[in-house]
């Protein structure tokens, strides 16, 4: 009895996954529509929060109560997270989303 080289059939090699999927606007969208407050979390540590007005390639516009609104170019973000406290008074969070909330940012 002799023995048998096998090959086995070569799989097609699969892509890298891409750098960008494109749903940034996406998302974005959906937050500003739904007014749905945020936690904005700056590379120099600073966290702010409000809701997303408007956004394009470059900055979003963040709309705070109280507050005066803020300009801040994406390349400033370190995240943006949802954030899950009660909205304040005067304001009420519109119908929950299908997209999962990102953790709780910590403290101040």
């Amino acid at each position: 009895m002799s023995f048998r080289s096998f090959s086995f059939p070569r799989r097609a090699q699969k892509s890298p996954p891409p750098d960008e999927t494109f749903k940034e606007a996406e998302y974005l969208r959906s937050l500003g529509e739904r007014q749905k407050t945020v936690s904005v979390k700056l590379l120099d540590g600073q966290v702010v929060r409000g809701w997303i007005e408007y956004y394009d390639q470059r900055m979003i516009r963040l709309t705070r109560e109280g507050e005066p609104n803020l300009f801040i170019f994406k390349d400033r973000i370190a995240y943006i997270a949802e954030d899950n406290r009660k909205p304040g008074p005067g304001r009420r969070e519109r119908a929950a989303s299908s997209m999962p909330a990102m953790a709780e940012l910590g403290q101040e």
